[in-house]
């Protein structure tokens, strides 16, 4: 049985929790279906540190260690192992700080041409990321490119809605974030 007791910084895994080796592997069925890796209690709490907005600071698995109340050695193996399992990371720009701009193109295609659209874009040294979409019924594609200027955005806007397959392109723009939160709900962690 595992207890945890939680003060205002700080949690204590009072008992050492396990997984069996074969939830450690993160072992997949057959089928591929089914993801049979459960996360222990520890994995969960850290999970929950890592995926808090961090205003820039790099958790170090001592602080991990220190915040969590469980030794840094198992720190350092269950972090290794969820971040060659579960977790990917990147680093983000802030390119507001050097006057660029960072907008979403909105795009509703037509004629079955979502993927030749999206290609063509990949294409163009502005575009950093093209997904497609599902839910609004003309929003195919969200684009997000990097721009200086609205000259430059209008540029863009007329080349997308000159390409075969556009039926029209809206954008949008982040002015102000209002705030952060973890990125995954602790809610979600603990159903893992």
């Amino acid at each position: 049985m595992l207890t945890k007791s939680m003060s205002k910084n700080k949690i204590k895994i009072s008992q050492q929790d396990t997984i069996d080796s074969s939830q450690d592997k993160g072992d997949i069925s057959s089928d591929n279906s089914e993801l049979k890796s459960r996360l222990s209690v520890s994995d969960k709490e850290i999970l929950k540190v890592l995926l808090s907005p961090d205003n820039g600071i790099k958790r170090s698995s001592l602080l991990l260690a220190s915040k969590l109340g469980i030794p840094q050695t198992t720190v350092l193996r269950r972090r290794k192992r969820l971040e060659k399992e579960f977790l990917t990371s990147s680093y983000t720009l802030n390119l507001e700080k050097f006057g660029w701009r960072r907008i979403d193109l909105l795009i509703y295609t037509r004629n079955g041409k979502t993927d030749s659209v999206a290609n063509r874009l990949l294409e163009s040294e502005e575009v950093v990321y093209v997904g497609k979409s599902i839910g609004e019924h003309t929003i195919d594609l969200r684009v997000e490119i990097i721009i200086r200027d609205n000259s430059e955005l209008l540029n863009i806007l007329e080349k997308v809605k000159a390409m075969d397959g556009v039926n029209d392109v809206i954008w949008s723009e982040i002015v102000k974030v209002v705030g952060r939160k973890r990125s995954i709900p602790s809610r979600i962690i603990d159903m893992l």
